[in-house]
């Protein structure tokens, strides 16, 4: 939404027409669409209202861009130019997300807890089916962590069955099963949680693709 100036605001028309036009014109060239929501700005300046629908349908503002003409007219700010004369800044207010625990509230309800790979808190379990294969399931763990990934490791003296149940419930996306044979051989289990389909791959190959699935999504597009 594009919120633009209200009647009770700092500043002379020709300054906000100034800022209206400015980020009118930035929103052309990046491409953004918006709405009008007309007299909402802040007393300052024009902004940008970043709205988030939930997975129910409520429509919550998160994040915001201001742009202000008049604050740094009110401190006095200066820069110093190329050419060496002296400019007045134009200040750019902003909050990516918003209220943080508001966006955390939205992104839980819209995955309904199950975070995909590269978001969740924790990304892969490595699970032991026997206690004999304890110190390759510590050695995958740290060649996992050491790639990035936020890794937990569960050793306890529980049958596997039991070990996937608590994992599904704590909404974790990959878990990575050891027993005497995958020690053995240095291999890995792979499973997707919730559901059951799983593959086996060296630990190397393993690591590998779990780091890659587990890069955000800007940093691929960026690569």
């Amino acid at each position: 939404k594009f919120s633009d100036r209200p009647a009770v605001r700092a500043g002379t028309d020709a300054v906000w027409d100034q800022a209206e036009g400015a980020l009118k014109e930035a929103c052309r060239i990046a491409g953004i669409e918006y709405t009008l929501n007309p007299g909402e700005g802040a007393f300052y300046g024009p902004k940008l209202e970043f709205v988030l629908r939930d997975a129910i349908g409520r429509d919550w503002q998160c994040g915001t861009l201001q742009v202000d003409f008049v604050l740094p007219e009110r401190l006095d700010a200066e820069y110093v130019a190329e050419d060496g004369s002296r400019k007045r800044p134009v200040m750019l207010h902003r909050a990516i997300l918003g209220s943080f625990e508001r966006f955390i509230g939205i992104l839980i309800e819209q995955h309904a807890g199950r975070f995909p790979l590269w978001l969740a808190p924790v990304q892969v379990v490595v699970a032991t089916i026997v206690d004999e294969a304890a110190d390759f399931a510590r050695e995958a763990a740290a060649a996992l962590r050491k790639a990035g990934l936020q890794v937990s490791l569960d050793l306890r003296n529980e049958k596997i069955n039991r070990k996937v149940v608590d994992h599904i419930e704590q909404r974790v996306p990959v878990l990575a099963v050891v027993g005497r044979r995958e020690a053995e051989e240095r291999s890995l289990v792979l499973r997707r949680l919730p559901g059951r389909e799983q593959e086996t791959l060296p630990l190397a190959e393993a690591v590998a693709r779990l780091a890659s699935e587990a890069t955000p999504p800007d940093r691929v597009a960026a690569a």
